[in-house]
């Protein structure tokens, strides 16, 4: 955005930390993402004000993985977020993962036990979620809670050892059981879980709760600004307890509003359900809300970066609309994205009076946006082209500026073409139109004199390629599908997705991957990575207007 922008509260506190000569004046952020999944919209928000803020007051920040759940973790998700990170054009100074701190951290909790601040416990999950009271009520002390350092010291390395199966013990964080604030009510730190890590493979059978790992993880690696969502408000206290007692660097945390955007979810585990369940095709699927199904579907990072920027930093959850995503990626692809014609709904248009067998080169401009047109491409004439069938009318209203019998228009880039008559079949479709041309009103070099109000695109058909082209719409047909009653995939949209075989202009047939394309009057598409060169395959990025707005 062009506009000077107030700063936003995370701004003003770095700033006044920079004044205050806080930490000698360094910033030092990181983005710590769980890779059980691909990112989402979302985190791009976070991507952005994380690696934005170091950016701006020329700090650092770290991507750090937080795979301290082996179950649900994956290489797979490690490099896909890798990537979307880089796609977004941001650099991290350093690749870390929590597992990089186990043996840390162990040794935070056995700090903590010789100091009498933890226990093991042998109570359920259950008895222990019994035990915790509720906001009103204390919590009641576990029968456990008074064990010896000796004895924990003990339990607690055999815990290590994999002596115990899964959930026969914890170890917990003796706090204050009647605290108002239920994460400090004894949480626990370390749980076992007899189970292959992507990392560290089976060397550990128990590993930290995320409150216990995240704190010093970010103490460890001497973060000035932990940057979290509200939902982590609760949470502070007790990240502020452990750095305490342990009296490690202070990192602090700050909590900002996720985004919640209309007509889709931002839960993973709801996404997870939608690729596992076959309602979408997979993680990229163009009608994800995944960096990587919109990276598919043509969305540029500079596009999610303006995105991210308007609707900018608040303390207050909202919903953003998707129009305005889509208004942010219009606005980029109207700068840099290459026009071509594409045909989607053909009916055939014969030129009466154009000599049969002559055929002639068009030139047209890539981008009639930017000075010079960014170059230009050659578009064959012939004789026979094909138009969209929404473009002709048997008895046109008044204000129908395309064609119908008697009616003018100019084929773009070409001529003037005049409607004579038309050919139907036995179920009354138009099959055929026949117009005449005028040879002087050539675009570029217009002698006739005539004006006309319409332009429409059109492909030669002796030159015409096919494309399968699909036609990705919102994938849920309410603007909130996860507060709705009942099952959230009742809302998905049966219209998200369709595909049609169009024809294209022949320069399409060897359109660049990862480039946006305007189809002249239909919309902006891209190529996908399922493409061939026997077979392109493009989809529809987003329409040229807002057509949910009228709906």
């Amino acid at each position: 955005m062009s506009e000077e922008r107030s700063l936003n509260f995370l701004e003003e506190i770095v700033e006044e930390d920079i004044r205050e000569g806080k930490n000698g004046g360094r910033i030092h952020t990181r983005f710590p993402p769980e890779p059980n999944g691909y990112l989402h919209i979302g985190h791009a928000k976070s991507i952005c004000l994380n690696f934005g803020l170091a950016q701006k007051y020329n700090g650092l920040t770290n991507l750090r993985f937080d795979d301290t759940n082996p179950v649900t973790e994956d290489t797979e998700y490690v490099e896909s977020i890798k990537e979307d990170v880089k796609w977004l054009g941001f650099n991290w100074a350093n690749e870390l993962y929590a597992s990089d701190y186990f043996d840390q951290i162990y040794a935070f909790a056995v700090d903590l036990i010789r100091k009498g601040l933890a226990y093991v416990d042998d109570s359920t999950a259950e008895e222990i979620a019994s035990q915790k009271g509720t906001p009103t009520e204390p919590g009641k002390p576990s029968e456990y809670r008074s064990r010896s350092v000796e004895e924990n010291l003990q339990l607690f390395e055999e815990m290590k050892a994999g002596k115990y199966p899964d959930g026969a013990k914890v170890l917990r964080a003796k706090i204050d059981l009647a605290s108002p604030n239920m994460h400090l009510r004894d949480p626990l730190m370390y749980r076992i879980k007899h189970a292959h890590h992507h990392r560290t493979g089976d060397k550990w059978c128990i590993y930290p709760m995320y409150d216990f790992a995240h704190g010093q993880s970010d103490s460890i690696e001497h973060i000035t600004h932990s940057v979290c969502t509200l939902e982590f408000i609760p949470h502070r206290a007790l990240y502020d307890w452990f750095i305490e007692e342990l009296q490690i660097f202070p990192s602090h945390q700050y909590e900002f509003a996720r985004l919640n955007m209309t007509y889709t979810v931002m839960s993973k585990r709801k996404l997870l359900q939608l690729v596992k369940e076959n309602h979408v095709e997979s993680w990229d699927d163009p009608r994800m809300p995944t960096i990587s199904g919109l990276r598919r579907r043509g969305y540029t990072p500079a596009s999610i970066r303006e995105f991210c920027e308007r609707i900018g930093i608040a303390k207050r959850e909202n919903i953003i609309d998707l129009s305005l995503l889509e208004f942010c990626i219009r606005e980029d692809l109207n700068k840099t994205a290459w026009r071509r014609m594409a045909v989607l709904d053909p009916v055939k248009l014969v030129i009466t009076n154009y000599p049969e067998g002559d055929g002639e080169i068009l030139h047209g401009e890539n981008n009639p946006e930017v000075e010079g047109g960014e170059g230009g491409r050659d578009i064959p004439f012939s004789r026979e082209l094909y138009i969209e069938r929404e473009d002709f009318m048997e008895v046109a209203p008044k204000k129908f500026f395309r064609l119908g019998p008697g009616l003018m228009v100019r084929l773009k880039n070409a001529y003037i073409i005049k409607c004579e008559d038309f050919v139907k079949d036995a179920e009354g479709n138009i099959t055929e139109i026949h117009c005449t041309y005028i040879p002087e009103s050539k675009s570029g070099s217009d002698t006739s004199g005539i004006n006309v109000k319409g332009t429409i695109h059109w492909v030669s058909v002796p030159h015409a390629k096919t494309a399968e082209v699909r036609l990705y719409d919102r994938l849920f047909k309410v603007e909130d599908p996860a507060s709705e009653e009942g099952d959230f995939k009742e809302y998905l949209n049966p219209d998200s997705l369709q595909i049609i075989t169009a024809y294209i202009e022949p320069d399409l047939a060897t359109a660049i991957p990862g480039k946006g394309y305007q189809f002249i009057r239909k919309g902006y598409f891209t190529l996908d990575k399922h493409s061939t060169p026997e077979k392109p395959v493009f989809n529809r990025t987003v329409t040229l207007k807002d057509g949910w707005a009228k709906k």
